[in-house]
């Protein structure tokens, strides 16, 4: 697993300059999924939904700690996870990499063996990658020339890359494979002694800005060779003020053109340095004879803008640049192949249970992706929910895309229709436009059965906001009508001409 990772760097995915030589070989003898898409763009909730098989608003972690805005820092105890489940049934359980899952409890804490390394970005301070640093004689973690553009108060903005003072071997990245291999080999030492089954997930952090990587990686690719995203030409003519703020706070028009294209062959170079060391793990499953018998997932928990629609990083905007992401599954037995169904991070949970031979009742917003990549056409959903509840302050969101268009809720601001088809890259927000008013209600009508089918209560806003049809239910919630009218209009929220109320205590 990535973190913030563009489905457009990959090989697999059509792009022509990136050097992904290992993922691409794991995508050709795998099922490739090109509408892969995770259920929150941002760190913690995806993270959280693929451990629980839950959608963010089930599962209720719905931020990143550092900027967590009054939300639940950690999953309440009693909540189903995959890891206890597999734990149950005898595996052993390995996770080294990125946790940020809460602050309270960490991945030992949900079953997980491996060195415990919190937050967002690599802890470069962590002593056990000083320990790693220390046996091997390589140098400590140094930057120089950082990039950053300019705050609207004036200040440095975030640092968004960097040139790093150290060979490859003593990257992060590299640590983490290392790691990694370790632990493989003694779970494939275990699988001979004893038949002990086992789940590995090695959880990159990159290649989450920022950038910091050696020159060899920092200079891969000639800024010559990137086409800027097309809509970099964002005009924010008809869309939520709040992505013109966020453009603002990453400073993307304080950037000359230049070094965002520089920004972009630098992140494509941070994306070969982690094919190489994914490449290193799976040769050694290789080496050690367990290919045929071992299920490999590739995956991110969302995507990244460089530069898209004049952002970086992610945040309150729901565009294909942060919500696709790539989605490889190999299973021993299964056809390579490329499915266009739409499925969901969160689907990978049912999936690794299905494998584990496991009950995916608990996974209850999750669906086993076993169908799909064994080559059958099992009944799918033709339509995909996603949601969002904020990040440096509370903004709540939901979508539904089908196979060609995408509906945004925005309560607090103007709601987004896009023609993926006509405009891929969202650029044009068709949601007034008159010729798409019976699309926008059966999107509206659609999203809103979805979300009271799941029991997420964002629907209430829309009862009487949009266009959703006659109302089964009273919207206000109010005890007073729910049995106590005798009219037609009781229990529908409207007024009953034949029936009094008792006075309220």
């Amino acid at each position: 697993m990535t973190d913030q990772h563009r489905v457009d760097t990959l090989g697999a995915y059509g792009n022509p300059h990136v050097t992904t030589p290992h993922l691409d070989r794991l995508a050709a003898t795998g099922t490739r999924f090109d509408r892969f898409y995770t259920p929150t763009a941002i760190c913690t909730p995806a993270r959280a939904s693929l451990l629980t098989g839950q959608a963010p608003f089930r599962h209720r972690l719905l931020a990143n700690y550092e900027r967590n805005v009054g939300y639940l820092e950690d999953l309440t105890e009693g909540t189903f996870t995959f890891s206890q489940a597999l734990a149950d049934h005898g595996y052993r359980l390995g996770l080294i990499g990125k946790w940020h899952g809460g602050t309270r409890r960490n991945a030992a804490d949900y079953g997980f063996e491996g060195p415990d390394l919190p937050g967002w970005h690599n802890p470069v301070d962590h002593p056990d990658y000083l320990a790693y640093l220390d046996e091997h004689g390589l140098p400590p973690y140094r930057i120089s020339e950082p990039v950053r553009g300019t705050l609207p108060n004036g200040n440095p903005g975030n640092l968004l890359a960097a040139r790093l003072h150290q060979p490859v071997e003593a990257t992060f990245e590299y640590y983490l494979a290392t790691r990694a291999i370790e632990h493989l080999e003694r779970y494939a030492k275990g699988l001979d002694d004893d038949g002990r089954p086992f789940y590995l997930a090695t959880h990159f952090f990159g290649p989450h800005l920022p950038y910091l990587l050696p020159d060899e990686y920092y200079d891969m690719y000639d800024p010559e060779l990137v086409e800027m995203p097309a809509s970099t030409a964002e005009t924010f003519e008809a869309k939520p003020p709040v992505q013109r703020n966020y453009s603002a706070h990453w400073a993307f028009d304080t950037l000359p053109l230049e070094t965002s294209r520089k920004l972009i062959a630098v992140y494509w170079g941070y994306v070969t340095l982690i094919d190489e060391q994914i490449g290193r793990i799976l040769t050694r499953l290789d080496e050690l004879g367990l290919t045929d018998s071992t299920s490999v997932f590739f995956t991110a928990d969302h995507g990244e803008f460089t530069g898209a629609h004049r952002l970086h990083d992610k945040g309150p905007a729901m565009y294909e640049d942060i919500y696709r992401i790539p989605g490889i599954v190999r299973v021993p037995g299964a056809p390579p192949q490329v499915r266009d169904e739409l499925v969901s991070l969160t689907d990978c949970t049912a999936t690794i249970l299905e494998l584990a031979g496991c009950d995916t009742a608990g996974a209850v917003d999750s669906r086993s992706l076993l169908g799909l990549v064994r080559g059958e056409h099992p009944d799918w959903p033709t339509e995909l929910v996603a949601e969002y509840h904020g990040h440096h302050f509370p903004y709540p969101q939901r979508m539904i895309r089908d196979d060609r268009y995408k509906l945004i809720v925005n309560p607090e601001s103007v709601n987004e229709l896009y023609d993926l088809s006509a405009d891929p890259d969202e650029l044009h927000n068709r949601y007034r436009h008159p010729e798409f008013t019976a699309l926008r209600r059966r999107l509206t009508a659609r999203l809103y059965t979805l979300l009271r089918e799941r029991g997420d209560n964002f629907y209430h806003w829309m009862t009487s906001m949009y266009e959703v049809g006659d109302s089964d239910h009273d919207p206000t919630l109010s005890a007073f009508e729910k049995n106590g009218g005798t009219g037609k209009n009781a229990g529908t929220g409207q007024a009953d001409p034949d029936h009094q109320e008792a006075p309220a205590p």
